[in-house]
């Protein structure tokens, strides 16, 4: 577990999938998820990919349940980890309704990303993470860049969004960053 203050970061709960689920499908344009998920689609996907994740030593992938005072609001974690490389991308999805109010949604995945920071560099060794967005979240954009991840890369016309093709921005972090904070956080 990680916390921060009233934020913890759990080992993703089975109990937690149906819920994730419906904030998938509601929020999809975001994802590269490509239909809606059924009770089914995700139940299998806990069974063959997620709990199998816990007792592998590397990992492809390290999801987490992100909890306020204990209370689910959100998932996210490492995916596409290569161990060899150190490098993975992280994943992050906030309940739905949260993320209408977009200063409360940059202050939980600010903060979810610092605890993630702390896991991928300070506990894992990680040495750089790396994050796609669709060029139609100015907002998520911005606490990416406020939290050490630097624009790399722009794919044009990467997807097609109801109807429209839109760039995926693509934006990296280092565990270098991450250490420069620490040290003057620790001052």
């Amino acid at each position: 577990m990680r916390a921060g203050g009233k934020y913890a970061l759990v080992p993703i709960r089975e109990e937690d999938m149906q819920a994730i689920r419906i904030w998938r499908n509601d929020q999809i344009d975001v994802l590269r998820q490509r239909a809606p998920l059924s009770e089914e689609d995700q139940r299998r996907y806990y069974e063959r990919v997620v709990r199998p994740s816990f007792d592998d030593p590397k990992p492809d992938l390290i999801l987490f349940s992100y909890l306020l005072d204990g209370v689910l609001i959100g998932y996210g974690g490492l995916t596409h980890i290569d161990w060899d490389a150190e490098r993975a991308e992280v994943s992050f999805l906030l309940e739905t309704a949260r993320t209408a109010d977009e200063k409360r949604y940059a202050d939980e995945f600010g903060i979810f990303l610092r605890m993630l920071q702390d896991v991928a560099f300070g506990d894992l060794g990680l040495n750089r993470l790396f994050a796609e967005t669709y060029d139609i979240r100015p907002h998520h954009v911005a606490v990416l860049e406020q939290n050490g991840f630097e624009p790399e890369g722009r794919l044009r016309q990467h997807v097609k969004i109801r109807g429209r093709f839109v760039d995926a921005l693509v934006h990296g972090c280092l565990k270098a960053w991450w250490e420069r904070e620490r040290s003057v956080l620790e001052r």
